[in-house]
């Protein structure tokens, strides 16, 4: 092989290496930075149409209601744990070691991000809380089987016998 052939030959391999490794490199830090959304059923059951289950150490959202009565609070820190359902029946325990937010309450849909620590419990870095009685994220409204619907507020008519 002659020299410039042989030149050519090693910087297309060196090409065609350093893209499958700036590819390998850019596929790893989109799989490791994916956050995957569940209900608490399919955390406990596995997902309806392939029955995938999260697995234990990997980062996902689990959004559903807060149960009633599980909420519990250690009085010298902020560490809270509370219970999290679905209508299909599934429960999760969610703990969190930071300020809730204001509208956080039982009975209240949350959307909760964090690490599944075990099987049915999730150790969350961010809890969101809706923020009227009508709006639920749509994921969780579609999870939880209701309609997402966009909220309607009555027109204000101009106020007639008022002076100023």
């Amino acid at each position: 092989m002659n020299p410039r052939r042989k030149k050519r030959l090693t910087l297309a391999v060196a090409l065609i290496a350093g893209v499958a490794a700036v590819a390998s490199l850019l596929l790893y830090a989109l799989n490791s930075n994916l956050n995957l959304f569940y209900t608490p059923y399919e955390i406990v059951h596995g997902k309806a149409d392939t029955g995938v289950k999260p697995e234990v150490g990997q980062r996902i959202r689990v959004g559903g209601m807060v149960t009633m009565g599980s909420m519990k609070r250690d009085p010298n820190s902020l560490h809270v744990e509370f219970a999290v359902h679905d209508s299909a029946g599934g429960e999760v325990m969610v703990t969190f070691d930071d300020l809730l937010p204001d509208l956080f309450r039982e009975g209240q849909g949350i959307v909760a991000q964090g690490v599944l620590v075990e099987s049915g419990k999730l150790e969350a870095t961010e809890v969101l809380a809706k923020h009227d009685e009508n709006y639920m994220p749509p994921e969780v409204a579609e999870a939880m089987g209701q309609k997402h619907e966009k909220l309607d507020y009555p027109e204000q008519k101009p106020s007639e016998g008022y002076q100023y």
